[in-house]
């Protein structure tokens, strides 16, 4: 005996939605989705009659009837690195204030993914995308096929692409200077690359607060040192083990930071007695050590919120000239910097 079929659920409507908030459907769609004016009280009323008859707005049939969706694709390095991920909870938070919703992709640190990984975004139909680019080839494949891009932390196309980060050169320069202020003459700066803006700009404000203080700069002090926390400790570890060691080392991200630190433990040197240490970033176990670790802040969620503002700008002026937004950053003097040893 075959069982009985059973009847298909109906879903709710937006319409019996309007109904039960006393609204009109064309209100009840502006308070669900976020896309156009609703008072407060009405959105908060709406909201709950939706939650409350299960109607659940279809992403789906909005998508193809817009060409679009209300999504927004978010392309980040390595969520594994607590910048990346405050960066993406930043979106994530003002994409919510404006009834958004992210399709997020992690590279884990594999740049050669990207373009593949942004090709999954398109075909997802999102709206735009907001990226930690390792290339300019992202900002062309997207502005190939007219999907907006905000660069964020780094940028490859100021003309063609808006950008939200940080003034890298000052911030560095900032930070050399507060050593050298100390008295350090020995000065060694960790950095991860060169090639991207981040990583050339710091450097280069390393470079001109020396040139400021008519001081030569010193090659072998200046090491490159990937973005992996062991190859970053390696690096320091032979960087402290000179015989001729930095007196204070300057690390140009929170990772090799990170490096820096159980380099000087593994070696007996104590921070900042026998050197002084100051980063670039922050993450919890910073302030967590004793002494804490000095640093150069840059708001990573606050770098986020602004780069999905500058999306939805976009998204409604696609025409407007690509304008680049700087971030300030605020230096934390946690103990880690002192005088040189005599």
């Amino acid at each position: 005996m075959s069982e009985p079929r059973r009847r298909p659920v109906e879903r709710p409507t937006i319409r019996e939605v309007a109904d039960a908030a006393g609204v009109s459907r064309s209100t009840a769609s502006r308070a669900l989705s976020g896309n156009g004016y609703a008072a407060p009280e009405v959105r908060e009323r709406v909201r709950a009659v939706a939650k409350e008859i299960g109607y659940v707005v279809d992403a789906t049939a909005r998508s193809l009837k817009q060409r679009t969706s209300r999504s927004v694709g978010v392309l980040v390095s390595d969520l594994r690195n607590v910048f990346y991920a405050e960066l993406a909870s930043g979106i994530g938070d003002e994409a919510r204030a404006h009834g958004r919703t992210l399709v997020l992709v992690d590279l884990r640190g594999d740049g050669d993914d990207e373009l593949e990984a942004a090709e999954v975004l398109v075909t997802s139909r999102v709206s735009g995308v907001i990226a930690t680019p390792v290339s300019g080839e992202l900002g062309r494949f997207l502005g190939r096929i007219g999907v907006p891009l905000i660069e964020v932390d780094r940028r490859f196309d100021a003309d063609e692409h808006d950008a939200v980060v940080i003034d890298n050169r000052s911030a560095a320069r900032d930070t050399t200077n507060r050593l050298l202020d100390a008295g350090h003459r020995r000065i060694a700066l960790l950095i991860d690359e060169t090639e991207w803006t981040t990583g050339e700009e710091r450097q280069q404000g390393y470079l001109d607060a020396l040139e400021a203080r008519e001081m030569p700069a010193d090659d072998s002090l200046i090491v490159q040192a990937g973005w992996d926390a062991e190859e970053a400790t390696a690096a320091a570890r032979r960087l402290l083990s000179l015989p001729d060691r930095p007196t204070a080392v300057f690390a140009a991200n929170n990772v090799l930071t990170e490096g820096v630190w159980r380099a000087a433990a593994e070696l007996g040197l104590g921070i900042p007695a026998d050197v002084s240490v100051v980063g670039f970033d922050d993450a919890p176990w910073m302030s967590m050590v004793q002494p804490g670790v000095s640093t150069q802040l840059q708001d990573a969620g606050s770098m986020g919120a602004a780069a999905m503002r500058a999306l939805l700008e976009r998204i409604e002026a696609p025409d407007a000239p690509a304008r680049t937004i700087v971030m300030p950053t605020r230096f934390l003097d946690r103990g880690s910097i002192a005088a040189p040893p005599d």
